[in-house]
Order: C-alpha cells, then structure tokens, then sequence
C-alpha cells in the first residue's frame, strides 16, 4: 500500500487528478434525472451523487456541479419545482453516459441519445421509458455548498415504479433482480451481487444472515 498526501495530489495532471479522487469515494448510485423547461422542452443528465436522505419524510438529495458547468437541470427544477430519477441498465448505459455531453440549451438529450420520455399526470418533468426503477420528486430546498460552488438539491419523493419482482417481503428492493447500475468515478459502470443481508445490528448479539 502507498500513502498519498494531499498536497502530491494537487500536484498532478488534473485529469488523472479527477479521476484519482472521484473514484476513492467508492462506489455509488447512477441515475438519470429529468426535467423540463418553462416552454415544456424536456432535459436529460447523469449523475452519480444521488444520496437518501430520510424515510419519513422520504427525502432524495444530490449534489449539483457549480451552475455555470451544468446549468439545464438546476434550472429546469428551480422553476418547476419537478424532477424525476430514473435509474441505469445495462442495456442502454452508452446511451445513458452519453447525456453527460455539453448539449445546448434547446438541445434534447432524449432526442440526441435515444432514449424515450414518458409523460405522465403525476409529473410535469418525463421520466426515461426504457428505465426500470424510476420515481418522481418534489423540490424541498437547494442549499448552496460555499466552498465549491456546488448545491445540495433536496427533493420528496411523490411516485414510484418499480417491478413487483425486485420488491421482497419485508420491503426491501433487491435492485440486483432489475439490472440497477452502480458508478464508479466519472466514467465507470458495474452490475451489482449480493454478499448478504443482516438482521437489525444490537449490542452484544451476533447479527443473523437474512439471505437473498
């Protein structure tokens, strides 16, 4: 094992530098988050930093690049307070990744990658048809992150889709049994397996395997 500090780090190529420290975080959740704009023109992006938040209330937060980088999504949900997230699969990830391109403002990323919208009453922002685990949120609060101009977006869960197969009997959803995408840094993509799952951690009592 080598020790890296902080200030070799800064020293390297930024790129190599990007990559080096946004994979060290380890692996996370990928998705896709739509949105629409005041004149109803849908948008499309990746992301890789979608966090839960709460179970009651049922609160999703991500972080979104400073405004300047990525302005279409931020924008779309500060004026419609909508948004939906609609995760990843193996099937369509190149057309997936390829949102993440710097497309215009009046540029569709579902009509430049592929994919389909799909409309629906309980949200004005589309969700992505070909997703398989797809939900819908309302906006709570964007909180401005100071040191990197980032923003924390808060948003409620209001609707969700997802097939009864990956949904087990105590609730938990086995993403595994849908094909659910997970990210690594920028640019990497992986299936999932389950090691095991364990009963409720307590002090001085061995945890139970729940199995699959």
């Amino acid at each position: 094992m080598r020790h890296y500090t902080i200030e070799e780090v800064k020293s390297w190529d930024r790129f190599y530098r990007g990559n080096f420290i946004n994979s060290i975080s380890g692996f996370k959740s990928v998705s896709l988050i739509g949105t629409v704009d005041a004149d109803n023109n849908p948008n499309l992006a990746v992301f890789s930093n979608i966090v839960h938040l709460g179970a009651d209330p049922a609160l999703i937060g991500f972080i979104n690049r400073p405004r300047e980088a990525t302005p279409h999504t931020l924008a779309n949900i500060e004026n419609t307070h909508c948004y939906t997230i609609n995760h990843i699969h193996e099937e369509f990830v190149e057309r997936a990744h390829q949102t993440s391109a710097k497309y215009g403002s009046g540029e569709s990323e579902f009509e430049k990658t592929g994919l389909t919208p799909l409309w629906t009453e309980d949200c004005k922002a589309p969700y992505v048809k070909e997703s398989k685990v797809r939900y819908s949120l309302e906006l709570q609060e964007i909180i401005p992150l100071k040191k990197n101009n980032t923003f924390l977006v808060v948003g409620a869960i209001k609707n969700i889709y997802v097939p009864t197969v990956a949904v087990q009997t105590d609730g938990f959803v086995d993403l595994q049994n849908v094909g659910s995408l997970a990210s690594l840094g920028l640019d990497g993509y992986y299936k999932t397996t389950l090691v095991s799952r364990f009963s409720y951690a307590k002090p001085d009592q061995q945890p139970r395997h729940l199995g699959s």
